[in-house]
């Protein structure tokens, strides 16, 4: 490919499809794209060498995506990936680059998620199947997958996939679809056994070799913070109090996210602004030269509306949303360190996305260490520090010659010294953000702020401390505070020492608690959850559903009783409302949790917490999901219907 490409335009791609790249924001081709996008859009196989980040699915999707005929009966094109995340990333790229394409279905396929939503979507009638060679060879096997119309094959990342034990499935696989079929073959490496199943499967491939270059800019220091969900924005406000910060663009994956986030900024006293595709090009104009004249101090943007951004005083870069690719985060990031400054990158990322972290690192190949948690001291430390500098540069003007004549006459009215009506002036100024940690005046504790944790290897090498084994116990109020600080006030509260004879009052607590195994003093209530083992779950999908949308550990996760249609499960008494409504809204597939206490007979709750008898359905809501036995389910019948899955804290 001759040096003069210089966009999508001159690859041959199709009209509709260069519009869907445009509102991504997508300007020129990368290497690999320049280079597979002809070949493949031509009808050739390829074997293309190039490392994760390089913009591979988009040079595979565009070009077979430009080849799909919408008329056209049965799934057209077939990409095997390692891992169901991989699966769910590719997917979602033929998504949003099919935008224009009326009628274009797109179906992940993997272990780990019901077979019967992927049934339900392979009858619906799909064009591009993205799926686990596991998974994949299932359908094959059962005959719900037809490849009789497939006319492109895409193996991805081919060598993760030797590694993990699947190119026997993998070969498999190619040797039950049409001999007529286009393939493409991607991999960062060419062993043997990869060399050597392109030379069975692919004709005359044409070979793409991209050399890895660094990606990242050696001048950004990059960290992460593990945190999710509910407790992202206090974060924030974490690393706005305490970094060193000149300017800062915030990073989000949708539209709507850049308003709310500013929104909730600004009610917490921050000059910020929105900055996403819906704006016209006068006010991306205007928002960029406020942020340059530092009338602004943070932006939050979308990935398409930061592009080609170039403002020197960035001095951080938050990842409030970690982003769908390795490509779009070297992106976000080298909007810092720019013009011979350092530069600060902060990336936020739950329980669920530590993989996508793990695959930034190796594709970048630069580690990413792990923030420590802020602590009280260190925010009331920088306030003070601001404070004083605040208060030095007003000292240096001359104009206050007024008011400090105003603090004497005050002064000796009131018979005080003079530093005790500039404590009170400073108490009034500082009142919303308060200078000391007392506990009464400290800042709110911060939710779901792990501390620094040590790498991979260093945790393998490390021996189990005794203390996750046998934790201290911890002493819980009788009603737990409101708001998502709930789900971490397990972690955060102090150990106090028990007294052995004395037993606690707990007026408030619900008669129907009982307290956690290994933590007496955290009390438990069941709760019942509208999705069961019909419905493809598992104790593991409870308990990481949980932990991740409520941000509880799950060690603090009790006994699990699972039946056809619905679960029954343990937690930390006092959950707050709202986060009880949001729990109620998870779904596991296309099934609602519909999360709430376990009916308010005593009895009934005793028999299902001792396993002697499951606990009698309620009666069914409204908002429930038609299940197969009914909206509100239907206890199961006979023996072995129900599993149960406890496991002492600690030791999951």
């Amino acid at each position: 490919m001759s040096d003069s490409v210089i966009s999508f335009a001159d690859l041959g791609l199709p009209p509709t499809m260069l519009k869907a790249l445009e509102a991504l924001g997508y300007e020129t081709p990368s290497p690999i794209q320049a280079a597979a996008i002809p070949a493949l859009l031509g009808g050739h196989d390829i074997i293309g060498q190039a490392q994760t980040g390089t913009g591979k699915t988009a040079a595979f999707a565009l070009p077979l995506l430009a080849r799909i005929d919408p008329q056209r009966p049965g799934p057209q094109v077939l990409v095997l990936t390692p891992t169901r995340e991989l699966a769910i990333q590719v997917a979602e790229a033929f998504q949003r680059y099919a935008h224009g394409m009326p009628g274009f279905h797109v179906v992940p396929i993997y272990g780990g998620q019901a077979m019967g939503q992927q049934l339900h979507q392979l009858r619906r009638g799909v064009h591009v199947v993205v799926g686990t060679p596991g998974r994949v060879m299932d359908h094959l096997n059962r005959e719900t997958l037809s490849l009789a119309n497939l006319s492109a094959l895409v193996l991805d990342e081919a060598d993760e996939m030797l590694r993990m034990g699947f190119i026997d499935d993998v070969q498999w696989i190619l040797e039950h679809t049409p001999a007529t079929r286009q393939t493409a073959l991607f991999s960062a490496t060419m062993p043997e056994a990869i060399r050597a199943v392109a030379q069975r499967h692919l004709k005359q491939p044409r070979e793409i070799k991209i050399k890895a270059k660094t990606s990242t800019v050696e001048a950004v220091r990059q960290r992460y913070w593990q945190v999710g969900g509910l407790h992202k924005l206090d974060a924030l406000t974490r690393i706005l109090e305490v970094e060193e910060i000149d300017a800062v663009l915030i990073f989000v994956r949708t539209k709507t996210a850049t308003v709310e986030l500013a929104d909730k900024l600004e009610a917490r006293g921050y000059a910020c602004a929105a900055l996403n595709g819906d704006m016209n090009q006068a006010q991306r104009e205007k928002t960029i030269e406020q942020l340059k004249n530092e009338e602004l101090d943070i932006v939050i943007a979308t990935d398409v509306a930061a592009r080609g951004l170039d403002v020197p005083r960035i001095s951080h870069v938050v990842n409030y949303d970690i982003p769908h690719d390795i490509e779009g985060y070297v992106h976000r990031i080298g909007r810092t360190g720019r013009a011979g400054r350092t530069g600060e990158a902060i990336l936020f990322v739950a329980p669920r996305e530590v993989r996508m972290l793990r695959a930034i690192e190796r594709a970048t190949r630069q580690p990413i260490e792990q923030m420590r948690a802020p602590t009280l001291h260190a925010i009331a430390g920088r306030r003070v520090a601001q404070f004083r500098q605040a208060v030095a540069e007003h000292l240096a003007h001359d104009d206050i010659d007024y008011f400090e004549s105003l603090v004497r006459e005050m002064a000796e009215e009131n018979d005080v010294d003079p530093a005790r009506i500039g404590a009170a002036l400073a108490y009034m100024v500082q009142r919303e953000r308060p200078l000391r940690v007392d506990g009464s005046t400290a800042p709110p504790p911060m939710p779901d702020a792990p501390a620094e944790r040590p790498d991979r290897q260093e945790r393998q090498e490390r021996p189990a401390r005794p203390a996750r084994q046998e934790p201290p116990p911890r002493q819980r109020p009788a009603a737990m505070p409101s708001g998502p600080s709930w789900s971490s006030a397990v972690e955060q509260s102090e150990p106090e020492p028990r007294a052995p004879a004395a037993p606690r009052a707990t007026p408030d607590i619900d008669p129907r608690a009982t307290p956690l195994k290994d933590h007496p003093d955290v009390t438990m209530v069941r709760y019942r959850i509208d999705v069961g083992t019909a419905h493809g779950a598992t104790p593991k999908h409870i308990v990481g559903a949980i932990a991740n949308e409520a941000g509880i550990e799950s060690r603090f996760i009790g006994r699990i009783d699972m039946f056809d249609e619905f679960t029954t499960v343990d937690l930390p008494s006092g959950m707050p409302n709202d986060l009880l409504q949001h729990m109620k809204k998870v779904r596991f597939g296309k099934f609602r949790f519909n999360m709430a206490p376990l009916g308010d007979d005593p009895g009934n709750d005793a028999a299902a917490r001792d396993g002697s008898r499951p606990p009698r359905p309620r009666a069914p809501r409204s908002d429930a999901p038609a299940h197969r036995d009914g909206p509100g389910g239907r206890p199961p019948a006979g023996p072995g219907a129900r599993r149960s899955f406890s496991k002492p804290p600690g030791k999951r």
